[in-house]
């Protein structure tokens, strides 16, 4: 099990992530205009730092559903390797098997 801490601060950086996606959408194009002057450009840049740094949505790290675990996390079943060994064993994931030939 993960620290709650860390999960709730993961929660957290989500639901920053997403309040301030088209802000940052928006300066992200207003910086890559090749058109527009640099003083412009560089504006943007400024504002885009201000915002703040767990607003960004690579800052948010995916974990399992279960137990919070940070690695080995399989994104189409939201688990981690273990969990997801362990409920698919016990045949409580449909549609997996535990393959053999």
């Amino acid at each position: 099990m993960s620290k709650k801490s860390a999960v709730y601060r993961n929660l957290k950086r989500a639901e920053q992530a997403e309040k301030y996606s088209k802000r940052r959408a928006t300066l992200k194009e207003t910086v890559m205009n090749k058109t527009l002057s640099p003083e412009e450009r560089f504006q943007a840049t400024l504002k885009l730092a201000e915002l703040p740094r767990n607003s960004a949505k690579i800052r948010f790290r995916n974990r399992c559903k279960l137990t919070g675990r940070p690695r080995g996390y399989y994104s189409k079943f939201g688990l981690a390797r273990i969990k997801l060994r362990d409920l698919a064993g016990y045949g409580e994931i449909p549609g997996l098997v535990k393959s053999s030939w």
